[in-house]
């Protein structure tokens, strides 16, 4: 008998119909012989509703009362489909996040789960009943009700799979897996039977929205192996799989694995210029260390060449990425530090995006990079700023290139479908 945890998205969920579609799906995992737990977001676009009605209520509403708010969704859909499940003749039962528990620090609205007490969940499994854990919510030590964060019901599933020591954890979604690189961008994208931990981390952290990069990381830590699947598609590969499986190297076998896994972009970034940032030791700390503090992550760093005019001290142009959302927090940091950090103008685009190729094959092959710039040159597509990893090249561009972009590289390593 073996220990699954199901997770369920908020278009999974979005309604009695789909929430049938759910339980059913639930009871076939049941009726295999397998001892279930399920992890439900809230309906689609309730999260939405709920933070609205807290920016109604105040812009400077209290992050405590805001969990309160924007968990009740899961709270919601979890009971539903505890109900769904006994209509059906399935033994089941709604644990909130504080039944458990599921025990968080206390950064509200963005928590971090330390660990889940297991002994009732353990309790109801062994008696034949499914488990259903409303996703994004747990329980500070002050008992408040906290939340993970936007996409959190991920994290949910792969800590509670960790946790009841799972076989598997499904993430069923509106996607039937993960794919070399965005369908609607490119239609020859190909759907992957396996992907690495790492290179899933890398995908989702550049702009890839099948999994939310804190559940990735985790299942990485605790070895969970995690599954992306359809909820409303059961087609199955040429290989007969169903989705793709997130799983350790050691896991894909040599045949399987390729240069580069897939491509991902993001446009939701923006592009931050300091002008004549005096050269000088401390400078660039000067410009970082006001941003760090206030929460703020910078990606792609860029410094040109120091150059000096007649009569005037060495300086130099300080170039780097941040979030989109978090452009005008940035400017806000940076003016209210122009007099430690000396810069002369302070230029700001948001008309830029991020594309990133990713591949552990990386590690063992050159020429990636060089791959990636001749075929953007070779259209034309200039370069504003570059970042790697040893899995992974990203580059800046003009927003206006990104699908090109995609479409070019996803050709150019080699990763388009043969035509049917």
């Amino acid at each position: 008998m073996a220990r699954i945890v199901m997770k369920f998205g908020g278009t999974s969920m979005a309604g009695i119909e789909r929430i049938r579609n759910v339980a059913a799906r639930v009871k076939r995992e049941v009726e295999a012989g397998n001892q279930v737990a399920v992890v439900v977001s809230a309906m689609a676009g309730e999260t939405d509703r709920l933070v609205g009605f807290c920016r109604e209520a105040s812009s400077l509403y209290d992050p405590r009362e805001y969990d309160v708010v924007v968990s009740a969704g899961e709270q919601i859909t979890s009971g539903l489909l505890a109900i769904t499940l006994q209509a059906m003749g399935v033994p089941a039962r709604s644990w909130l996040g504080w039944q458990l528990p599921i025990h968080t620090d206390s950064a509200f609205a963005k928590a971090r789960i330390g660990t889940i007490d297991t002994n009732a969940l353990d309790r109801s499994l062994d008696a034949g009943e499914v488990a259903v854990i409303p996703g994004f919510q747990g329980v500070a030590e002050d008992n408040r009700v906290t939340t993970l964060g936007r996409g959190g019901s991920d994290t949910s599933a792969v800590a509670v799979a960790a946790a009841m020591k799972a076989e598997r954890c499904d993430i069923y979604t509106d996607v039937d897996g993960v794919y070399t690189t965005d369908p609607r961008i490119v239609p020859r994208a190909r759907k992957l039977s396996k992907v690495t931990y790492e290179e899933m981390l890398e995908l989702a952290s550049v702009g890839a929205k099948v999994l939310q990069t804190r559940s990735v990381g985790l299942a990485m830590k605790e070895q969970v192996r995690v599954r992306v699947l359809s909820s409303f598609d059961d087609a199955r590969d040429e290989d007969g799989h169903r989705g793709t499986l997130i799983v350790g190297e050691e896991e894909i076998d040599d045949m399987e694995r390729q240069l580069i896994t897939g491509i991902a972009h993001d446009k939701n970034e923006a592009k931050i210029t300091l002008v004549a940032v005096p050269d000088r030791p401390g400078s660039v700390g000067a410009i970082f260390a006001p941003l760090a503090d206030a929460g703020i992550n910078v990606d792609m760093i860029v410094q040109n060449i120091a150059h000096a005019t007649a009569g005037n001290a060495a300086s130099t142009d300080v170039t780097f990425t941040v979030p989109a959302a978090d452009l005008p927090r940035s400017l806000d940091v940076l003016d209210k530090a122009r007099g430690d950090i000396g810069f002369e103008k302070l230029v700001h685009d948001t008309r830029v995006a991020k594309i990133s190729v990713v591949g552990v094959g990386m590690r063992s092959h050159a020429g990636v990079a060089s791959t990636m710039f001749q075929t953007l040159g070779a259209r034309g597509i200039n370069i504003l700023a570059i970042t790697t990893s040893e899995i992974k090249v990203s580059v800046l561009i003009e927003e206006d290139y990104t699908e090109l972009a995609v479409r070019v590289l996803h050709t150019a390593y080699g990763l388009d479908a043969e035509a049917a």
